[in-house]
This record gives C-alpha cells, sequence and structure tokens, in this order.
C-alpha cells in the first residue's frame, strides 16, 4: 500500500472555491482502480508546540494500492480536468509518497 500526503498551497481566500472543485472530483477519483481513500483536510489549531497551522493549505490524504495506481490517477481524464478547473488558484503542490515499513 502507498500512502500520499499532498501539500496543496491555495491563493488567499480561494480555500472555498478550492474546496468546491475539489470535492466534485472525489467520486471519479475513489471509483479509481486502486484508490483506497481519498480525503481533504485543513490545518486545525490544537495549541500542541510542533503543530505549524497553514490556513492557506489544504492537505490531501491519499491511499493507494500501488504507485502503478497512483501513476495512472495523476493522468487520468478527470485528473487533468480538474487541475484546469484549479490552475489559476493553486499556487504551489507538493506529494510525500510513503510506504509502510
Amino acid at each position: 500500500m502507498i500512502n500520499v500526503i499532498a501539500k496543496i498551497r491555495i491563493k488567499e481566500g480561494c480555500i472555498p472555491d478550492f474546496l468546491e472543485i475539489f470535492k466534485s472530483n472525489i467520486p471519479a477519483v475513489l471509483a479509481e482502480t486502486g484508490c483506497l481513500e481519498y480525503v481533504p483536510t485543513v490545518d486545525v489549531k490544537t495549541g500542541l508546540a510542533p503543530q505549524k497551522v497553514d490556513s492557506e493549505c489544504v492537505t490531501i490524504v491519499e491511499k493507494w494500492e500501488s504507485i502503478g495506481a497512483l501513476k495512472a490517477h495523476l493522468v487520468a481524464p478527470h485528473m487533468v480536468e480538474y487541475q484546469n478547473k484549479v490552475k489559476d488558484i493553486v499556487v504551489d503542490v507538493s506529494l510525500k509518497v510513503l510506504q509502510e515499513v
């Protein structure tokens, strides 16, 4: 199993617009072969010392059966369409692809 943490930095004030577009794409992603989990999350202030809260970032928590399934996801037609819809409000994207040891 592959775990993915995708951090997406959004233009200031555009989180609601981004989440609307993102959430409309979730059913298509969950229907993909090998997708086990695909959830958008935002930081919650907890007061814990090591936490760094970022109000302009959405973190996507994903689980995939394999790296092949993840790679297929990234080029799926609905993902290309999603990327075109959010390109003007996304500032940066970073991925952590993790495997349990």
